[in-house]
């Protein structure tokens, strides 16, 4: 017997001693996340004649505010750098309540129905952990950003993709497909308003019909809304928990200050939801992240209840550069540029090139030095489409649109 045979006593068939692969089946069903795999494919690539510039990440450039830092400096010279509290501190519960009131006009008790989280992709976790079992379904619009998926697959869920239709730049969802997809084993739905890639905000009426059908199926809504602050051309935000009292009790609203308030590195997210689906997340994060540090916490508080023209200011500066990507892009023959209502992507439709969008990218990638994302990342209902971040502005982004138009054109003549 070999050693990559030989299993310690006790352990079964299952053991797989001294094996070349150790980790478990369920990691073997996930994958990189787009956004992991192309930055993996950029430092891979042999030397260049010119540094890539990338037009991919949803990271913004521009500084987080400074009330919000000098609260972080004062926590930590105050000594706030013990345990939080698992659920959250109070003064930060208490500020989401208030805001989620504010901005949403929602009501929630910040003692059993608001989760202070690692971020909104802890978030998301938390919230399929809380309510599928293996072998459940969830339903996913689509194109949807690709890391849902993997949070699915870890959980041992199956997703069914909700197909959506383009029509004059803006992504909607197809009623028929919410029922053609719905099965027994069907217990959750997660939606993201607004809407990563697509920049789509679901409208009132959308959300109303897409609440209707959760609750004649009995289906629990988890609702990403880490956009819902950046807004272009008088577009307004509907929560999704908002459209009826039926709605709140079956919706999980999962949000983040990194978007909102340039805060991607402090890790700050929010959940709301009834108290019985709460109290289920609290289990998970109590197992696992614990929730962020206390001073991170004290910052966020000093967000949410501090002036909030700093976010006015951003979606400002985000509005002139999504006109850029327009004005840069827009009279080119053969490119169709889907302008965001929210959000900073822009979706860019390149099928007159092709309908391999990944081949796209890599073409774009080495011979022009330009880093986007290619739409099938998010989905078949994305392929042909290109998408451009707009997080990061100045040189960047004028650079990148330069040399994502001559490459554009080259590929198209």
């Amino acid at each position: 017997m070999t050693a990559t045979e030989r299993k310690p006593p006790g352990l079964g068939h299952r053991a797989r001693y001294m094996s070349p692969d150790r980790t478990s089946e369920r990691i073997a069903a996930l994958r990189p996340t787009a956004v992991n795999m192309i930055m993996a494919e950029v430092r891979a690539l042999p030397d260049l004649p010119r540094q890539p510039v990338s037009l991919m990440r949803g990271e913004p450039d521009l500084p987080t505010p400074p009330h919000i830092v000098a609260a972080a400096t004062t926590a930590l010279r105050g000594g706030r750098t013990g345990y939080p509290n698992n659920q959250g501190e109070p003064t930060l519960r208490q500020a989401v309540a208030r805001a989620l009131e504010r901005e949403n006009g929602l009501g929630y008790r910040w003692q059993d129905e608001v989760l202070i989280t690692s971020g909104a992709t802890f978030g998301i976790y938390a919230a399929l952990a809380a309510v599928i079992d293996p072998g459940d379904e969830v339903l996913m619009p689509e194109p949807s950003y690709d890391a849902y998926h993997g949070v699915a697959d870890l959980l041992g869920a199956t997703v069914r993709p909700l197909p959506s239709r383009c029509t004059a730049g803006r992504y909607s969802l197809d009623p028929e497909a919410l029922r053609e997809a719905s099965r027994p084993r069907t217990r959750a739905l997660l939606l993201n308003t607004p809407w990563n890639p697509t920049g789509t905000i679901f409208r009132r009426e959308e959300l109303e019909a897409i609440q209707t059908f959760a609750e004649q199926r009995d289906l629990i809504v988890i609702s990403d809304e880490i956009y819902e602050k950046i807004l272009y051309d008088e577009h307004r935000h509907v929560s999704a928990a908002s459209v009826s009292t039926a709605a709140r009790e079956r919706t999980i609203i999962v949000n983040s200050l990194s978007k909102s308030y340039a805060m991607t590195g402090w890790r700050l997210g929010f959940c709301a939801a009834p108290a019985d689906l709460l109290r289920g997340m609290s289990l998970v994060l109590q197992q696992s992240s614990r929730g962020p540090s206390t001073f991170v916490q004290d910052a966020a508080t000093a967000a949410l209840e501090g002036p909030q023209d700093c976010v006015a200011q951003m979606c400002r500066e985000y509005g002139e550069r999504r006109q850029t990507v327009e004005h840069a892009l827009g009279d080119l023959p053969g490119v169709n540029v889907c302008s965001p209502e929210a959000g900073f992507f822009t979706m860019v439709d390149v099928r007159q090139i092709g309908n391999d969008s990944n081949r796209i990218r890599r073409t774009l990638l080495t011979d022009f030095g330009v880093v986007v994302m290619h739409g099938a990342a998010y989905g078949p209902a994305a392929e042909g489409m290109l998408r451009i971040s707009f997080a990061t502005g100045g040189e960047n982004l004028t650079e990148g649109l330069r040399r994502l138009r001559a490459g554009l054109q080259s590929l198209l003549s």
